[in-house]
């Protein structure tokens, strides 16, 4: 494999807002692009705070997504000071191959991981996963310094992955009809698959470390339209595959872990209405899992992202909508998501052919307790064409919960 890396100038800043907010208890919020909305394609970021401080982000870049050749993963930095985000470069490209999904993770060593997909063959089924693991990341001007990179391949246990799969599609199966019979019978049949089973695979939301060093990273397949995670027990040097997590388009995967151990996957809805985030769990740190059902709230088709804070409380930040991207909620819940008390809107606009698109969040809680978000930021003024960047917007708890 080979990984082309460019680096562009850094520039540092003055003293800057994000610190002297992080001073206060009031509610406070500010946001600024990452980079001038431009026409070129600019989705999917992750962010990470680095070790000393400062933050890293990535996305991908290009003139469009799997079906176009061009497109890589791009990086920005974020200097401790600093008011202004670095000049972007680019931290990773197959060339000739549309990279995608990206995700950042920093490990319990410090390690700082790099994972995407990368679309052989310019359908989503035909991904395949890289990752990069640096302990060299910290300078100044360009990417990391790569101690290892290689493919993630999972080998499933194929008796196992294809009774899961059967024990959900098949009462489905027995009372559809039509073009739905057709494809629950392809989904039993890719579930027998070995080769379907092995390929597609895709990142979206940051992976998590348990307390006992088991790595969880959340995995998808839109070839299946579910989910699967990947589980290391040797810092990254052998991986196994969880059971998969099957529903009717629970994708994308977001892991929480609770004060009694459970992993909670939050998905998103990718199948028929209602249209709704789906939920699972997992009592054994992620190797097998609960039946995906839905929660109460509603999911467009699109990705969601929550983490666990510091205080106990969890938050999550999704599109709260049925249809369409044009708002984009952060919602705290005190009972480990039994129920979400409180809500506020990073955006939100009427829907229409000329709302914006405000979506695929990436959410963390940085080191002096402030909440930092990244997202996909897609707008348009009435007969141009859309213009796309990437969002950064930071903000404490207080202002969540003091609501629109």
């Amino acid at each position: 494999m080979r990984l082309r890396f460019v680096a562009l100038a850094v520039f540092a800043g003055l003293f800057s807002a994000h610190t002297l907010a992080a001073q206060s208890e009031e509610p406070f919020h500010e946001a600024q692009l990452i980079f001038p909305l431009e026409g070129w394609h600019n989705h999917s970021s992750s962010i990470v705070e680095m070790p000393g401080g400062g933050f890293l982000t990535v996305w991908f870049n290009g003139s469009g997504e799997r079906k176009s050749d061009d497109v890589w993963i791009q990086s920005a930095r974020l200097l401790p000071g600093a008011s202004e985000w670095t000049e972007r470069y680019v931290i990773a490209d197959q060339p000739f191959f549309p990279d995608t999904n990206c995700t950042l993770f920093i490990d319990q060593r410090k390690r700082l991981w790099l994972l995407w997909p990368t679309i052989v063959a310019n359908e989503w089924h035909t991904a395949l996963l890289n990752y990069g693991i640096s302990s060299d990341y910290q300078q100044i001007g360009g990417p990391p310094r790569w101690e290892k990179t290689g493919i993630l391949l999972l080998n499933h246990n194929l008796d196992r992955f294809s009774r899961k799969v059967k024990k959900v599609v098949q009462p489905l199966l027995e009372v559809a009809e039509g073009a739905d019979a057709k494809k629950l019978e392809l989904l039993i049949e890719r579930g027998e698959d070995k080769y379907f089973s092995r390929m597609g695979w895709m990142t979206r939301t940051h992976p998590i470390q348990l307390p006992s060093g088991r790595i969880l990273v959340p995995l998808y397949s839109d070839g299946y339209s579910f989910s699967v995670v990947a589980i290391s027990d040797d810092d990254g040097e052998n991986w196994k595959a969880s059971e998969p997590l099957v529903g009717l388009g629970s994708i994308q995967p977001s892991l929480v872990r609770r004060e009694d151990g459970i992993v909670v996957a939050y998905m998103r809805d990718n199948g028929p209405a209602p249209k709704r985030i789906h939920t699972s769990t997992s009592a054994d740190e992620g190797e097998t899992w609960s039946p995906v059902v839905d929660t109460d709230i509603p999911n467009p088709g699109a990705s969601v992202e929550a983490i666990a804070l510091d205080n106990g409380e969890w938050m999550m930040v999704y599109n709260d909508t049925k249809k369409g991207r044009h708002s984009l909620a952060v919602s705290i819940s005190e009972d480990e998501g039994e129920s979400w008390r409180w809500m506020r809107h990073l955006e939100q606009e009427d829907p229409g052919d000329d709302a914006g698109q405000y979506h695929y969040p990436s959410v963390i809680q940085a080191s002096d307790g402030n909440i930092h978000v990244t997202y996909s930021y897609f707008v348009k003024a009435p007969g141009e064409r859309q213009k796309k960047s990437i969002k950064h917007a930071w903000f404490n708890v207080e202002w969540v919960k003091a609501g629109d």
